[in-house]
């Protein structure tokens, strides 16, 4: 009989280091991997794939030429899903983003409203915020997104030109004046037409989105759609 000494390794490590559900923090049982079989039942997925009048949706309509919109998740404070977007952005964990992205991804593929997509570019963090964070939680959503959609993932279209302060604690007003302007397109072949499928961890008042999604319809002409990790409510 063979024995695979990783696996042998790996149980073992498990029984005095547990690993922890990225939502609700609990020890993951065997076969579990990120998150744990009760919270993955109690994750309040949206479905928002499968409509476009949705509350996502809602949201920016009338704010930027967006073609369809959606969220994953919905976010409540002290929730489940919170605890998730903590671990992803603040305790270095963002392979967290892009497992939830891939199976995000895997639901896009069953809706003909994001059939057409020839990009995903994520929402970018300025130099100064990534060199501190030490990567773009955004970007790695939408690794997850482009990897099971087999769409290729442009990080080098959308950039952030100078950084803005936080937006918690800001009211709606603010919170768009801090991102007016802030993003500017790269000057790359992206034809006139192409679908690009705009993602970000966080959908909160929009504002971000809103102004990511201008930047690229104004500068590249192409249809844009949104695809969020969590939808604050």
């Amino acid at each position: 009989m063979q024995f695979d000494l990783r696996n042998i390794l790996g149980d073992f490590v498990s029984i005095f280091f547990p690993k922890e559900c990225a939502c609700c923090g609990c020890a993951l049982k065997y076969q579990e991997k990120y998150i744990c079989i009760a919270c993955d039942y109690h994750l309040p997925y949206t479905n928002f794939h499968l409509y476009s009048d949705n509350d996502t949706a809602r949201q920016l309509w009338g704010k930027a030429p967006i073609e369809e919109a959606c969220s994953f998740l919905l976010l409540q404070k002290g929730s489940r899903v919170e605890h998730l977007i903590y671990q992803i952005k603040y305790n270095n964990q963002p392979f967290l983003a892009e497992y939830f992205g891939y199976q995000y991804g895997l639901k896009l593929l069953e809706s003909e409203r994001y059939s057409e997509l020839s990009a995903i570019v994520p929402i970018p963090l300025h130099a100064s915020k990534l060199r501190k964070r030490g990567y773009n939680q955004s970007a790695y959503f939408g690794r997850g997104l482009a990897r099971a959609m087999h769409i290729p993932l442009r990080e080098d279209i959308l950039v952030r030109q100078r950084p803005t302060m936080t937006q918690t604690g800001k009211d709606r007003l603010a919170r768009y004046d801090n991102v007016e302007d802030v993003f500017v397109c790269k000057q790359l072949s992206v034809p006139v037409g192409e679908h690009v499928l705009l993602v970000d961890d966080v959908l909160t008042t929009g504002a971000t989105i809103v102004s990511a999604a201008l930047t690229l319809y104004e500068s590249l002409g192409c249809k844009v759609s949104v695809a969020t990790l969590a939808r604050a409510r």
